[in-house]
């Protein structure tokens, strides 16, 4: 078979070998001195730049596929200067002249640029134009509604548990005061010491009522039953820090003045000593052996209003909400109950405890929270919902629990404890942590009383001592309002209706 080239294939082969040919046999000399000398000599080694930018195609010949074609003008490499020498300030006044003025006129800038800037200062600006301020002190504007600030919530975190690790207080663990208290009876079911709001604490010593001023440190007789078989068994003062209501064995109620040491009246009604005492406005609440809990308007003449019986046995604990609206009650047969002024029945009954209930405590912090103590069988702190009953938390103390007192500051509440460490704890609420547990008894606390401030309790042990101890903060003193002023004309009209 006859394999040879077709002939017009054959003289286009022919023309780009002699094309090529032609191109090899000119002498090297020759082909070097028809370049234009550059700035380097001929003898310089070509540049790795020189290299790289080499254009290779398929339609050139073979012998000027590596030929290297000049990209500088006038066929001279580049020169870069150094910037060590160069002038910064006259370059940048250069270039930021060369837009405005070039060749003595103004350089006219295309419409599709002009267009484009409009644009963009629309999109960026909101139509201002390019000269916006971008920074400037103005309000902040609102984020929408669907804006949500991830930093903002990180940071509040951070912030909020940096709340959290708040440094505990301290808490001495020795009383600044103490005081003498012979004759007091180591009984768990009377309630003999309170503190007024005039700054005045009331205990009871066998038959005799002490007053002691904390302001002058002076010390008075209020009462002398001047029998020994009838001894003081209850104390509690009125919100106006001028009367003060005395229980005794001889089932009678007696209502003083202190500021006039005048017995302003005598009240009955128990069958067995009074053991314990609750004050709501004008409102009396008392509670006796007989287990009968008996209401007393002081301002008329018949005082009795309604009597609550649900007890079995001796009321040992009474203490009325700061609202004014529930009563809680404890008892000897080891129920807790929730009353309210329009039923005779118990609004919740709470048959938990194991022991006499006499702790009893209203948060001041929280609606219908209920704190509850029992004796030496039950030992046990007892948080409740009264509006309900529901038991939100007990705490065991392995004491048995006597008094309880909240913070009116913070989040805290104090225990008295008898048998048998005969201790007082201070509890970190929800967490129910100690802060501090204070040993300065050597008999069960059967007493506490806050100071008017709430910073100072003061507790009575059957080791015949009061000690003061300084456990909460004080409250901050607000300035008087128009309704505080009103509430204390109410009260001074409350003290003239006593009778």
């Amino acid at each position: 078979m006859n394999f040879s080239t077709p002939k017009k294939i054959r003289n286009r082969s022919q023309s780009l070998a002699d094309g090529c040919s032609t191109h090899r046999s000119q002498p090297r000399e020759k082909r070097d001195r028809s370049r234009t000398p550059g700035i380097f000599s001929r003898s310089t080694r070509r540049t790795p730049i020189a290299k790289k930018q080499r254009i290779t195609s398929p339609f050139t010949c073979l012998g000027t596929a590596n030929k290297r074609k000049p990209r500088t003008p006038y066929g001279a490499d580049r020169f870069i200067p150094s910037s060590k020498v160069a002038n910064k300030d006259l370059q940048e006044f250069k270039f930021s002249s060369y837009g405005d003025e070039n060749d003595g006129g103004a350089v006219n800038k295309s419409s599709a640029a002009i267009r484009f800037q409009d644009t963009l200062a629309k999109e960026l600006f909101n139509g201002d134009g390019l000269n916006a301020k971008v920074l400037k002190f103005k309000k902040v504007p609102k984020p929408s509604e669907h804006h949500h600030n991830r930093l903002r919530v990180l940071y509040s975190a951070n912030r909020e548990a940096r709340r959290a690790r708040k440094k505990n207080r301290y808490i001495s663990a020795y009383p600044e005061r103490i005081l003498d208290a012979p004759d007091i009876l180591d009984d768990y079911y009377i309630n003999v010491l309170d503190w007024s709001s005039s700054n005045i604490l009331a205990v009871g010593l066998g038959p005799i009522v002490y007053l002691w001023n904390a302001s002058t440190q002076e010390i008075s007789t209020l009462l002398d039953t001047q029998n020994d078989d009838n001894p003081i068994t209850s104390i509690r003062w009125m919100n106006d820090g001028i009367h003060v209501a005395i229980g005794t064995t001889e089932k009678t109620i007696q209502i003083w003045n202190v500021e006039n040491q005048k017995l302003v009246r005598t009240m009955k009604g128990h069958n067995a000593r009074v053991s314990a005492l609750s004050w709501n406005r004008h409102l009396l609440s008392s509670g006796g052996r007989d287990s009968l809990i008996i209401n007393h308007d002081v301002r008329v003449a018949t005082h009795r209003i309604s009597s609550f019986e649900h007890h079995t046995e001796e009321i040992c604990g009474l203490e009325w909400c700061p609202e004014g609206d529930q009563l809680a009650s404890g008892g000897n047969d080891n129920k807790c109950c929730i009353w309210e002024l329009s039923s005779r029945e118990p609004r919740v009954d709470i048959i938990d405890h194991k022991a006499a209930v006499k702790a009893l405590a209203w948060s001041p912090h929280q609606r219908n929270l209920l704190a509850t103590g029992a004796g030496t069988a039950d030992r046990c702190i007892r948080f409740y919902n009264s509006s309900n009953g529901e038991l939100f938390r007990s705490v065991p103390t392995n004491s048995q629990v006597c008094s309880l007192q909240w913070s009116t500051t913070n989040r805290e509440i104090a225990s008295a404890h008898g048998f048998s460490q005969n201790q007082i704890t201070i509890w970190q609420y929800p967490t129910m942590t100690k802060m501090a547990e204070l040993n300065g008894h050597s008999s069960r606390v059967l007493h506490t009383t806050l100071s008017p401030d709430g910073s100072v309790m003061c507790s009575a042990a059957a080791d015949e001592t009061l000690q003061f101890w300084k456990v909460f903060e004080p409250a901050v003193k607000k300035k008087h309002s128009r309704s505080e002023s009103k509430s204390a004309a109410d009260k001074r009209n409350l003290t003239r209706s006593i009778r």
